[in-house]
C-alpha cells in the first residue's frame, strides 16, 4: 500500500496581538491562579474586526491556502479534493455558515474548480482528522492529492469570557488562551520513506465529551466555551493517548523507543499540562520523550490549526532538519486523542 506525504504547508496569523495581561485586566474578578504561568500563553493573534479590513474564518482559511499553494508543485485546478476542518465558520464578518459548505466556497475562491469538496468538524483535532481521511484516500488510490485547510476566528469566546467570568474559578477560563489563525497543507503520494506520513490513528473517548463544550452562552448573545480543566487535564484522560499508541505498536511488533522520533508536537493547550503528559508517556512507554516543539507563548491555543502552526513556525526558522521524524499528538473535545507519525524532508517554508 502506498503512503502519503505533506507536500506543502501554509499559514496565516493576524497582525493584531493581545497579551494575556491585557485580557486579565478586563476581568471583573481576577483568577485565583497565575493564568499566564499555568498556560504559558503570553500573547495571541486576534483577527481584524474593522469594516475596511475585516477578517473572519473564511478569509483566514483563504490566506493560509494561498500561502500553502504558493510553494506547492500543484496549481489549484490540479487539486483532487479540498477538505475544510474549521470549528468556527464565520464569513462576511460574524455570520456563521453551515451551507454552502466552507470547502466548496474555499475551492471556488482559490480556483480549485475540479476538486471534490467536503467539510468536517472534530473540534481541535480537525486538521489532523482531515489529514487522516485524505491520507486514506490517497493510499486507496481514490485521489492523487488534496488540500486540508482551516481558518479559526475563535477569539470571540475570549470576549464572552471577559464579559461573563464572575468567579475566581470559572469554566470559561480556557477561553482566555485561544488565538486566531489559518493553516493549510497539501498531501500527495510519497515516493521516499524520508518524506511520508508513516501512520495516523485517531480515537474518541466519549465518556469525557461533557468536559469541554462550545455553545451559545447561557448568559448573553455571545458564543462560549465551557471547559472543566481540572477533570480534562488528568491521568485517566491522557492515558487514552498512550494506551492507544502502545497497543498499536504491540500489533506491529515494535515499540515507541524503536520508532526513534526526533520531535513531538502536542496540541497547544497548556504549558503545564504538556510536561505532565510527557511524564506519563515516559512512564507508560518506558523511554524518554523526544524534544517538544511548541509556540504556545506566541500564539496561544489556535484550536484545529495548532499542530500545523507549530510546524510552519519551526520550518520558517529552519529548525526542523530534513529527514526529521515527528510525532503529532492531538487533544480535542470529544474527547479525541491519537497520534500521527511523519518523516519530512522536502517540506519547506
Amino acid at each position: 500500500m502506498s503512503h502519503s506525504r505533506f507536500e506543502s504547508i501554509g499559514a496565516y496569523l493576524p497582525e493584531k496581538r493581545v497579551t494575556t495581561a491585557e485580557l486579565l485586566s478586563r476581568l471583573k474578578v481576577p483568577p485565583a491562579f497565575d493564568l499566564e504561568k499555568i498556560t504559558g500563553v503570553q500573547e495571541r493573534r486576534v483577527h481584524d474586526t474593522r469594516p475596511e479590513s475585516r477578517e473572519d474564518s473564511f478569509s483566514l482559511a483563504i490566506k493560509a491556502a494561498e500561502d500553502c499553494l504558493s510553494r506547492s508543485q500543484y496549481a489549484p485546478v490540479e487539486l483532487d479534493v479540498v477538505i475544510s476542518t474549521s470549528i468556527t465558520r464565520s464569513k462576511d464578518g460574524t455570520r456563521m455558515y453551515m451551507e454552502p459548505s466552507f470547502s466548496s466556497s474555499i475551492a471556488k475562491q482559490i480556483g480549485a474548480g475540479k476538486a471534490i469538496t467536503f467539510d468536517l468538524s472534530n473540534a481541535c483535532a480537525g486538521m489532523l482528522t482531515g489529514t487522516y481521511i485524505l491520507d486514506r484516500m490517497i493510499r486507496a488510490g481514490i485521489v492523487r492529492n488534496g488540500l486540508v485547510v482551516s481558518g479559526e476566528a475563535i477569539t470571540p469566546i475570549a470576549e464572552t469570557a471577559v464579559e461573563e467570568i464572575s468567579e475566581k474559578y470559572d469554566l470559561q477560563f480556557a477561553s482566555l488562551t485561544v488565538g486566531d489563525s489559518g493553516a493549510a497543507v497539501v498531501l500527495d503520494r510519497s515516493v521516499d520513506e524520508r518524506d511520508r506520513i508513516d501512520y495516523v490513528e485517531l480515537v474518541t473517548a466519549s465518556e469525557f465529551s461533557h468536559l469541554c463544550l462550545g455553545m451559545p452562552s447561557d448568559k448573553s448573545q455571545g458564543v462560549a466555551l465551557y471547559t472543566d480543566n481540572r477533570k480534562m487535564h488528568n491521568e485517566d484522560r491522557f492515558l487514552g493517548w498512550t494506551d492507544t499508541q502502545r497497543e498499536f505498536y504491540a500489533r506491529r511488533g515494535t515499540t515507541f523507543a524503536e520508532e526513534k522520533f526526533d520531535y513531538i508536537v502536542h496540541h497547544q493547550f497548556g504549558a503545564a499540562a504538556i510536561p505532565y503528559m510527557n511524564a506519563i508517556a515516559e512512564r507508560e512507554f518506558g523511554t524518554p520523550m523526544p524534544p517538544d516543539l511548541n509556540v504556545i507563548s506566541k500564539y496561544g491555543n489556535t484550536s484545529s490549526t495548532s499542530h500545523f502552526i507549530v510546524l510552519h513556525d519551526y520550518l520558517s526558522r529552519q529548525e526542523i532538519p530534513a529527514g526529521s521524524k515527528l510525532l503529532l499528538v492531538p487533544a480535542a473535545s470529544g474527547v479525541v486523542g491519537g497520534f500521527l507519525s511523519t518523516t519530512i524532508s522536502s517540506l519547506k517554508v
